[in-house]
């Protein structure tokens, strides 16, 4: 195999875009710095091809849980072309736009309205937005990850490790305006008691409470109708960011399976298969300060999000496709642990089988994870500590999958007790980032 087109690719970014790329997340350094391949030429169902032609089979992030059907759905792909091929965008609205909300709306009984963005991140800023303009009060309390932006970032102008444990460690608020500081309040899951110290202390300044509704543990008995009812004392909207877990556990939002009702939630990433898209959902009642609020962009109403969005959601729900991605899942993270119990090696297998991942417990774990990559990318996979599983994986996949991480724990297992693994890494170790991945 070689890499020569690939890795002189991550040069060129390197001079030319800062950061090397748009999501953190798709840094090669968050792999293997020098073997990740970095780029692709196409990708089709669970293929991937890298600028050498080099053909890998994906059980890593699955385009970051965007692509829940698989690279290139072809029902999905069809929607959209026959959409472009009518026009993308005009001086009129798409009613596309009419049909998804209607749809949204129909699997989500609770909520009433909808707003449109492209992307996660915008979206649980609008939320918020509407959450402030409906309540008049600045002060978010939140707990988990909720994307890149001033309002969320605000929690680490006042302490640099507020948001240690949230996902990330060491988020510098740099470009964040100081006069923020104190408007973001982190409390974490399944700690019903931080989230009253806050209310005790600041309860007449929040303007919402805004959490991810399940990720990496299953929420304790009473911890999410806690949350709600608490919101319901203050009189303040419950935000749901379903961005990663939304359409994981059933066709709609996690929240659907653990029966709990926000008045708003935010829904991008599966719902359009890797197509821009993103969608604000709630309550008429809070939905409408919306409109009291100028919340407006021109590529919020362009075509090719909501029909593929419609497309995605369809034949979702037609192929129950969380039943599928379930049972793979499931056998992934079953077969992390029985390979590791073989070969004597330490892993922490975490996360809903959907969006599962395992980390090293030694202390080398970035090298390990960075060895692991590489031997997982010599036997034709693209692989990592996380598996996003998709609709197109198979349980062939899963097998000889397995097979391989048979192979590569083997070797690390080995290069531990030879004392050998930094010899046998290429390019560089792993970074440290996200902390669910890594």
């Amino acid at each position: 195999m070689h890499f020569d087109k690939s890795l002189s690719m991550q040069q060129r970014a390197e001079a030319r875009i800062p950061g090397v790329t748009q999501l953190l997340s798709k840094r090669p350094d968050r792999f293997a710095p020098g073997v990740w391949p970095g780029y692709y030429d196409r990708a089709s169902g669970v293929e991937v091809w890298d600028l050498d032609a080099n053909r890998y089979i994906d059980m890593s992030i699955g385009g970051i849980g965007a692509t829940i059907l698989g690279f290139a759905d072809a029902d999905v792909d069809r929607a959209v072309v026959d959409a472009v091929s009518r026009g993308s965008a005009s001086s009129l609205n798409c009613p596309e736009e009419i049909e998804l909300a209607d749809l949204l709306c129909g699997i989500h009984s609770w909520a009433d309205q909808v707003r449109y963005a492209r992307g996660g991140g915008e979206a649980m800023v609008i939320a918020v937005r509407i959450a402030r303009a409906h309540t008049k009060k600045d002060t978010i309390a939140f707990c988990g990850y909720h994307g890149w932006h001033d309002w969320y970032l605000a929690a680490n102008l006042g302490e640099e490790d507020a948001l240690d444990g949230h996902l990330i460690k060491g988020l510098a608020p740099t470009g964040v305006p100081r006069a923020l500081r104190g408007t973001a309040l982190p409390f974490h899951y399944n700690n019903i008691e931080e989230l009253e110290d806050i209310v005790r202390e600041r309860g007449k300044e929040l303007a919402a409470i805004v959490m991810e509704p399940i990720r990496s543990e299953q929420p304790q008995d009473g911890f999410l109708s806690s949350v709600r009812s608490i919101a319901d004392d203050l009189g303040i909207p419950l935000i749901f960011d379903e961005v990663s877990s939304g359409f994981r556990l059933g066709s709609g939002g996690a929240h659907l399976d653990l029966d709990v009702e926000p008045d708003i939630a935010v829904f991008s990433k599966a719902m359009g298969n890797g197509y821009p898209i993103a969608a604000v959902i709630g309550r008429a009642g809070v939905m409408r300060a919306a409109g009291d609020s100028f919340i407006s962009s021109t590529m919020w109403t362009e075509r090719i999000g909501p029909v593929a969005a419609l497309a995605t959601i369809r034949k979702f729900q037609d192929v129950k496709a969380y039943e599928h991605i379930g049972r793979i899942g499931f056998a992934v993270q079953e077969g992390w642990k029985r390979v590791a119990k073989k070969h004597s090696i330490q892993i922490t297998v975490s996360g809903l089988p959907a969006i599962g991942h395992f980390a090293f417990d030694h202390q080398d774990s970035l090298a390990m994870k960075a060895l692991f990559v590489r031997l997982m990318r010599d036997q034709g996979f693209l692989a990592s500590t996380a598996f996003y599983g998709m609709y197109a994986h198979t349980m062939g996949h899963v097998v000889a999958y397995l097979q391989a991480v048979d192979v590569a724990f083997g070797e690390i297992a080995l290069s531990i007790r030879s004392n050998s693994l930094q010899k046998k890494l290429q390019g560089a170790p792993a970074v440290s980032g996200f902390k669910r991945f890594a």
